[in-house]
């Protein structure tokens, strides 16, 4: 098989999490009366009225941000605050505003340069869903039968005492599960997926993909989302290695939750809260040191093409996991290191909502809280330092398309080097409570005297036989230095 091709825009990406049912209200959407207040505790149920105008409204704080691309949990018709049970693929929620709101979303979206990819559920519907709700209403005289792994007539899709007699999702009878075996289905299926690429959005992010576990059925699903746009990013839900996906056939990368799990144990180290780690599959993060983290992080980089590392979804947390910095016991240096790693590292970083902010939350629903547009409610210093380093992500090609090699693991001190033609990157990372003070070999041959400048605080270092020596680091504390080859 020749070489992952995979979308070119996704290299420059810096991606931002929305869950569009606590971002923004836009006052401009007809509500039902009995919302939650907005901020109120997040729950499993109940909505607090989030939509899709809110955020056309607020696409100027995402660029300045610097987001140039959202990824939305589902926005499809559903009776969930997270849409995971979809009721209707065609359309857009009336609640998040229809699909008149998901036109203007895109468009302003595009007119800023910023790409939209949807979250797709293509493993299991709802009990909503119109050809499951045929089965009930028609038992074995429904013309749908086929379409899901029925095991019993009359359903049991509501009786809380007994299991469901039909395939589900996790054996929750909300979420009858797709038989995708049956034609019908697939071309259903394949249908929703192209119909909204030739809406415009960007691409799909994929939930659960591994539950359809049909390759033919990925391929086929690629070919005709590439056929309606060659460029469009297909994303899935992988939790660790996804190389039996990652071939150039079926997806262009996953989440890449190795990386998540990697930067937990490094990054926030032995102030990990494992109360709130313990319901996730990252459960067994441990600490780690610098030259554990840095042989995870290059055994990450060696289950995949350089093609594919180039666009893994890097993330530090999502609706699925606990924030990150609620995991870190509150620690705020634990996820502006992190998301300074993230920011200087090959891949798309994605940013959880509200973690620019200082947002917390436990597992979800937890995690799933409004966002604060009070501004006297966010961690102003830690926006300001996350800001810049996606600044300086979108500032240095270097960090987005150079090469990556280890430089220095040792303690709490890790430090790479990013390339590209001439221009040398130099990240170090202290995750340690005390200074550090290192020299570092670039290992490259760079001439003596080539000042290597601190892109992050004041700073510079010359070259001196191919090292920059007594290179101090603070406290919790990282460095960006910037310089040429020479040559």
């Amino acid at each position: 098989m020749s070489e992952p091709q995979t979308p070119n825009w996704v290299r420059d990406a810096v991606f931002y999490q929305i869950f569009p049912d606590r971002f923004a209200r836009s006052g401009r959407v007809p509500k039902p009366s009995c919302l939650k207040s907005w901020g109120s505790p997040p729950t499993a149920h109940g909505y607090q009225g989030g939509d899709l105008l809110g955020v056309a409204e607020r696409l100027d704080y995402l660029a300045d941000l610097g987001v140039n691309a959202v990824y939305f949990t589902p926005v499809f018709r559903s009776a969930s605050n997270h849409r995971y049970h979809t009721h209707d693929y065609l359309q857009v929620d009336p609640m998040l505003g229809g699909t008149g709101a998901l036109r203007s979303l895109l468009d302003r979206a595009h007119d800023r340069s910023i790409r939209v990819v949807l979250d797709g559920v293509f493993n299991h519907a709802s009990r909503g869903f119109f050809q499951f709700h045929d089965i009930l209403e028609n038992g074995e005289d429904s013309a749908y039968c086929d379409w899901f792994h029925v095991e019993g007539f009359p359903l049991t899709a509501y009786h809380p005492e007994d299991p469901p007699n039909y395939g589900s999702w996790w054996g929750l009878p909300a979420l009858p599960k797709f038989r995708t075996e049956t034609p019908a289905v697939r071309e259903f299926l394949w249908g929703v997926a192209r119909h909204w690429i030739d809406f415009g959005i960007d691409g799909w992010r994929l939930d659960v993909p591994q539950e359809i576990d049909d390759d033919a059925f990925w391929r086929e699903f690629r070919r005709r989302v590439k056929e309606g746009n060659p460029e469009a990013y297909i994303v899935g839900e992988i939790w660790g290695d996804g190389s039996r996906w990652l071939k150039g056939d079926m997806f262009d990368a996953v989440m890449n939750y190795i990386f998540t799990k990697a930067c937990i144990a490094f990054f926030i180290g032995e102030r990990i809260d494992r109360r709130h780690l313990e319901p996730e599959p990252l459960r067994d993060a441990r600490p780690a040191d610098a030259l554990q983290f840095a042989d995870a992080i290059e055994r990450m980089l060696g289950l995949y093409h350089p093609n594919v590392n180039a666009v893994l979804m890097n993330l530090l947390g999502s609706h699925d996991t606990a924030r990150f910095r609620t995991l870190a016991g509150g620690d705020a240096s634990s996820l502006r290191l992190a998301t300074l790693f993230q920011m200087t590292f090959p891949g798309a970083p994605c940013i959880y909502y509200g973690d620019e902010i200082g947002m917390q939350g436990g597992h979800e629903p937890d995690s799933r809280g409004a966002f604060p547009w009070d501004e006297a409610e966010w961690d102003l210093d830690l926006h300001a330092d996350i800001r810049r380093a996606v600044r300086l992500r979108h500032d240095l090609p270097v960090l987005r398309r150079g090469s990556f090699r280890r430089l220095h693991a040792e303690g709490s001190v890790y430090g790479f080097l990013r390339q590209l033609n001439d221009i040398l990157a130099v990240v170090l990372l202290n995750a340690g409570g005390g200074a550090e003070e290192i020299d570092v070999d670039l290992g490259v041959a760079v001439p003596d005297g080539v000042a290597f400048a601190d892109r992050l605080a004041p700073g510079s270092w010359q070259t001196e036989q191919g090292r920059l020596s007594r290179v101090r680091l603070g406290p919790r504390s990282g460095r960006v230095l910037l310089g040429t080859s020479g040559r």
